[in-house]
């Protein structure tokens, strides 16, 4: 709760006029608590695991309309039965799980310092906290992703995310209430190393689920604009990882690609990369029809 009555008072203590912004903010915030401005989260990561999926679940469902040459497996149809127990199971975990620890978290919120008066911050403040956010997030889950492909961490806890070895956009949070509580830690260590305002945190939360539901989507897009972020894994690479399953000990990390290079764990991912390369050029001398794709390639062998 911002502690002006009124914008006069507001203006007064900043030594300036509000910007449309601030003027916005202060009109929706002045009267409403901390606590109840924290619990928006609920309601955006609500909003967020229903209706971002939607347009994926259409381009499954309905394939002649020229969507399958962006799928990254085309040979795997996830049925609309399927797609929708996924999202009754994640929704069971966020009515029993996400929603009661975000609402417990609230403290620690305030503790580490994430402020929802005046001013707000700049763009550039915003942006840069991000950055350092989803740089935090990233490198603190390649580790634990790391750790959850070991025998134990795997059988016992990572099996369940990976039901799906050809992703979905639905089932980005799909996961063991273990791991669902223990990759909460990288989320929240950006912001209490570097807290910021509500509405970055809001912001925070809000974009790295939906860059968790377009990297679990199974469909590249040549023209998403995540492509032009320096070192963004994306669908692509992420696919590869769910494809190879249980003994994947390639692309770990959930945003960037730089740790994958770092200690050596995207080799088997250059590799086919390289494969498919030639496959490509194996399709333009022999008019291979699968030569497009690697996994439809791959699948062929396996069938036989």
């Amino acid at each position: 709760m911002l502690p002006f009555n009124t914008i006069e008072e507001a203006t007064t203590f900043l030594g300036r006029n509000l910007t449309v912004a601030e003027t916005l903010w202060f009109n929706y915030s002045a009267q409403k608590s901390d606590f109840y401005l924290y619990c928006h989260n609920i309601l955006f990561l609500f909003l967020i695991f229903t209706f971002v999926p939607l347009p994926l679940v259409f381009f499954e469902t309905i394939r002649s309309l020229g969507f399958l040459k962006y799928k990254i497996q085309p040979k795997v149809k996830t049925s609309l039965s399927e797609m929708f127990r996924c999202y009754k199971d994640v929704m069971r975990m966020f009515v029993l799980l996400v929603g009661p620890l975000q609402l417990s978290s609230y403290p620690s919120i305030k503790m580490v310092g994430i402020r929802t008066g005046l001013p707000l911050p700049s763009m550039w403040e915003i942006l840069a906290q991000l950055t350092v956010y989803f740089m935090i997030e990233d490198y603190t889950n390649y580790w634990i992703h790391r750790f959850l492909h070991g025998k134990w961490g795997y059988e016992n806890i990572h099996r369940v995310h990976h039901v799906y070895s050809a992703p979905i956009g639905f089932a980005a949070p799909y996961a063991h209430w273990l791991e669902v509580l223990i990759l909460g830690i990288p989320t929240f260590l950006g912001p209490a190393i570097v807290p910021g305002h509500m509405i970055t945190f809001w912001l925070w939360i809000a974009l790295r689920q939906i860059e968790a539901i377009e990297t679990h989507s199974g469909y590249y897009f040549p023209w998403t604009p995540t492509k032009y972020i320096p070192f963004y894994g994306g669908a692509d690479y992420h696919d590869y990882h769910h494809y190879v399953g249980q003994q994947s000990q390639s692309n770990f990390a959930s945003v960037f690609t730089y740790c994958d290079y770092i200690y050596g764990t995207d080799k088997g991912y250059r590799y086919h990369k390289k494969v498919l390369r030639k496959l490509k050029v194996q399709s333009r001398i022999y008019g291979t029809q699968n030569g497009g794709s690697y996994y439809a390639f791959t699948q062929d062998l396996k069938s036989e």
